[in-house]
C-alpha cells in the first residue's frame, strides 16, 4: 500500500539523496542518460514534463536501469499526473499546487512532492496529507535560512529543496534535519547531453552521489 510505496523512494534516497532534475530533447537521449546516471551511483531521477520527450522518456529510462526511481517533474494538471502514472512514473514532482491538482496527486497511489514557497502553503500540504513537499524555487524563496527556520513550527515535514542549488551549497542544504533529499540539474547540464557526453555525466553523478554518502 501507500506506506511501501514511500518506504521504497525513502530507501533510494537514503541511498543518494542528490536529485537530477532531467530535461530531455530527444527519446534517443534517455536510455544512455539513465545509465550514466546509475553508474555513478544516484538511485532517483526526475524528468521534468517540460519537453514533448518527457514521458516517453520516463518509460525508456526505466527499461534501461530498471533499479533506478524514475519521476515525473514539472507536474501542473490533472491530466499530467494520469500521462506520468501511464508512463511508469515512480513518484511525482510539482511546481505548486492547485485543489485539482491536489486532488489528483493524493488519489494517484504513487508519491507526490508537490512545489512549496511559504509557510502558509507548507502547512496546507501537510495538512492535506503530503509528506514530503518540494521547496521551489528553492534559494529564491529563503534556501537554508527558510528551512531552518520552518522547522521549529512544522518539525513533521520533509523537504527536496530544488532550484539555484550548486554543488558548492548542496552539503549544506544536506546537512539539514528536514530535508530529505535535494533537486539540481548541474549533473546533467543541457550541454553535456547535447554533446553525448556519458562518461563526464557519470563522473559528476559519482561526484553528487558522494555527497550525499557522507551526511
Amino acid at each position: 500500500g501507500r506506506n511501501t510505496v514511500f518506504s521504497n523512494l525513502y530507501a533510494a534516497l537514503e541511498k543518494a539523496p542528490i536529485v537530477p532534475v532531467i530535461t530531455l530533447e530527444s527519446c534517443d537521449e534517455a536510455e544512455p542518460l539513465a545509465e550514466a546516471l546509475a553508474k555513478g551511483g544516484l538511485t532517483v531521477l526526475e524528468v521534468t514534463l517540460r519537453t514533448p520527450a518527457g514521458l516517453a522518456g520516463i518509460s525508456a529510462m526505466k527499461r534501461a536501469a530498471p533499479d533506478l526511481i524514475v519521476g515525473a517533474g514539472t507536474v501542473c494538471a490533472p491530466a499530467d499526473v494520469e500521462a506520468a502514472c501511464q508512463a511508469g512514473a515512480d513518484f511525482l514532482v510539482s511546481p505548486g499546487l492547485t485543489p485539482a491538482l491536489s486532488e489528483a496527486m493524493l488519489a494517484s497511489g504513487v508519491p507526490a512532492l508537490p512545489g512549496i514557497a511559504t509557510v502558509s502553503e507548507a502547512m496546507c500540504r501537510a495538512g492535506e496529507g503530503f509528506e514530503i513537499v518540494k521547496l521551489f524555487p528553492a534559494v529564491p524563496s529563503g534556501g537554508l535560512g527558510f528551512l531552518k527556520a520552518i522547522s521549529g513550527p512544522l518539525p513533521g515535514l520533509r523537504f527536496m529543496p530544488t532550484g539555484g542549488i550548486k554543488p558548492e551549497t548542496a552539503p549544506d542544504f544536506l546537512a539539514l534535519e528536514n530535508v530529505v533529499a535535494i533537486g539540481g540539474s548541474w549533473m546533467v547540464s543541457a550541454s553535456d547531453i547535447r554533446a553525448r557526453n556519458w562518461p563526464l555525466i557519470e563522473e559528476k553523478a559519482r561526484q553528487a552521489a558522494a555527497m550525499g554518502s557522507n551526511s
